[in-house]
């Protein structure tokens, strides 16, 4: 039988080693932020890395009681079923409409930054280029635009450390220029969101687009954990979550004859 391949991690009676670092030593000297990066990435990160890798993590990892995923995790403990249960149902709601535009603004973003050349002299154009293309397709750019914030305080912040650090590139340059030139295009201000600022400050990092959900759910996971926690202590079983209140279009009282 073929043996599986891996470049991840080996392990031994007496040592477990990740991409060839001791565990022990990872646990010592490594924020948890620093060996998320290094357990993707593969190398150390330097002192810039790990300040975004770490602001990347802390910025969504919690937004209030109302997002699907936190419904879904409070739902399952209401519904009589353990912690792990829960994280994972509200880990399984994060997907294209819900976490899922870190990913797909990503690839947008790496998709479209190579035309963009190193001195970002030609960013203008190919931002105008950009736009026409998801005109044309009808195509919504994720990563932009909140229900809530006017202006994403955490954009802000993710920003100001990127640019504080020097790590702020040509991805981080297109999302700017992309919301300066789509809110002139339709007449208000359409904000970054956390979504796209994650999409733009990984891209620059060199993370694959691919990632992007996941890096949402290793961020949000920790929220997931105290919302079930907190409904399982505070909650009776069963409660209403949700809208209580609904109108019933379907069809009218009937009979089986």
């Amino acid at each position: 039988m073929t043996k599986w391949k891996t470049a991840i991690s080996k392990t031994a009676s007496d040592s477990i080693r990740m991409r060839g670092y001791d565990i022990s030593d990872i646990m010592e000297k490594l924020s948890y932020a620093e060996a998320v990066y290094l357990l993707l990435k593969g190398d150390l990160p330097d002192k810039a890395e790990a300040e975004i890798m770490n602001a990347i993590l802390v910025s969504s990892i919690d937004h209030g009681p109302t997002p699907p995923s936190v419904l879904a995790s409070r739902t399952v403990v209401s519904g009589g079923n353990p912690i792990n249960a829960a994280m994972a149902a509200g880990l399984l709601v994060i997907g294209d409409a819900h976490g899922g535009a870190v990913e797909e603004s990503a690839r947008i973003m790496q998709e479209w930054g190579e035309k963009i050349d190193d001195e970002m002299s030609n960013i203008d154009s190919v931002t105008n280029e950009l736009i026409v293309s998801l005109t044309q397709s009808k195509t919504r750019m994720p990563g932009f635009g909140h229900l809530l914030h006017k202006t994403d305080p955490r954009t802000i912040k993710l920003f100001e450390i990127a640019d504080r650090n020097g790590r702020s590139g040509k991805h981080v340059a297109l999302c700017r220029t992309l919301e300066e030139k789509l809110s002139k295009k339709i007449g208000k201000k359409l904000p970054i969101n956390i979504d796209g600022s994650i999409a733009a400050v990984m891209s620059d990092l060199g993370f694959d687009w691919r990632l992007g959900k996941g890096l949402f759910a290793i961020s949000r996971l920790p929220g997931l954990l105290a919302h079930s926690y907190e409904e399982l202590m505070r909650e009776r079983p069963l409660r209403v979550l949700g809208p209580p209140e609904y109108d019933y279009d379907g069809p009218d009282d009937r009979e089986i004859e």
